[in-house]
């Protein structure tokens, strides 16, 4: 689907009708974009997908959510972890961080939560130069000693869709990468 067509997400979410849970993973491979040389089309197309895609989906998708249902988003560490040519991740990071305190409080007693996973070996990574290497070497600096696997990070999506006593959390899913 096209998340960046409002009209489009708005009808996926009336064809299907009631449901109890949304998560938004949706995103293209991950590049770095530098200051020096920015393309601001390309980050502002991140931001589209990311967090405004996010935001269409929720505003989307609230009438149809079942009392007790929930909403996840996806962040990632670089909200709390930047580096060079991580500014527009960061930046989208903690915008959908920040998005998801609010609301959860705007949207209660729906519940509202994001994961912040950490490098996770998975075509999110592709666009990057020898994603292997930079397994083994983001691996080898952590507390985990290795990179994330999906099932690893489904885990925290599922502890979000079933904890009812969570809400306006960010679920940290990095095997210590925040630590290194």
């Amino acid at each position: 689907m096209d998340l960046s067509d409002p009209a489009r997400v708005r009808a996926f979410f009336a064809g299907i009708g009631e449901f109890d849970h949304l998560v938004y993973t949706a995103g293209e491979p991950l590049a770095l974009l530098p200051v020096a040389g920015m393309d601001l089309d390309a980050a502002q197309k991140f931001f589209q997908l990311r967090y405004f895609g996010a935001l269409g989906a929720v505003t989307a998708a609230v009438p149809h959510l079942r009392a007790g249902g929930s909403i996840t988003l996806t962040s990632g560490t670089a909200a709390t972890r930047g580096g060079p040519g991580w500014g527009v991740a960061a930046s989208i990071c903690g915008a959908v961080e920040a998005l998801t305190r609010s609301l959860a409080v705007e949207l209660a007693p729906l519940r509202v939560n994001a994961v912040a996973p950490g490098v996770v070996r998975s075509p999110l990574w592709q666009g990057m130069p020898d994603p292997e290497a930079m397994y083994a070497a983001t691996g080898a600096g952590i507390p985990a000693g290795r990179v994330g696997e999906v099932e690893d990070v489904a885990r925290a999506y599922l502890y979000c869709m079933t904890q009812r006593w969570a809400t306006g959390t960010v679920v940290l899913v990095d095997g210590g990468t925040v630590l290194a």
